[in-house]
């Protein structure tokens, strides 16, 4: 059975963050869901219109594997504003299922949420002073959340996030077909 993942995106959202983890994800073969906090299409923060499968209201009785939320501004607080999000992060956190955030979004959405209280986390080097335990690293795994710095941190996110939803096997997979070389 595939993993089944929601990656939220809204209006000023980071476009490569958003598609990178995408595209691995779905090499990877997971059921991805893509769903925007406001309108079906949105303008992505350098102004590529992104598409998404759904609202996120439509999302609330779903169970996922994973949620992602990509960064950027403000689509980050975008995201943060999303009271029907909020309800499936929650979900996540209670259900002991994991939730992942990159860029601006684990500063601006995970922690204005109480979802890294007692975690490890990163985000955009220009966020730091907003977190309680800020590690200077690409990638941080705290239990089941995930957290990553920005657009040049995005492969090694989402090559994370197949190897946590699938296996170490399969993410290499994936980043020897990309040109990925993985530390």
């Amino acid at each position: 059975m595939s993993a089944k993942v929601l990656v939220c995106i809204a209006d000023g959202i980071e476009e490569l963050e958003s598609v990178t983890v995408i595209d691995v994800l779905r090499r990877a073969e997971a059921d991805i869901t893509v769903a925007s906090v406001g309108e079906l299409t949105v303008t992505a923060s350098r102004k590529t219109k992104l598409q998404a499968d759904k609202v996120i209201g439509d999302c609330s009785d779903e169970e996922f594997d994973l949620v992602v939320l990509p960064g950027g501004m403000p689509g980050a607080e975008n995201l943060r504003d999303s009271p029907e999000l909020d309800k499936i992060l929650e979900e996540q956190k209670q259900q002991g299922r994991f939730y992942a955030a990159i860029c601006a979004s684990p500063a601006v959405v995970l922690r204005s949420k109480g979802l890294l209280e007692g975690k490890k986390a990163t985000c955009h080097p220009s966020m730091k002073e907003k977190m309680d335990n800020w590690q200077e690293q690409a990638v941080v795994i705290d239990g089941n959340c995930i957290t990553s710095q920005g657009p040049g941190t995005a492969i090694e996110f989402a090559l994370k996030l197949t190897e946590l939803l699938f296996d170490k096997s399969k993410a290499d997979q994936i980043a020897e077909a990309m040109l990925v070389r993985r530390g």
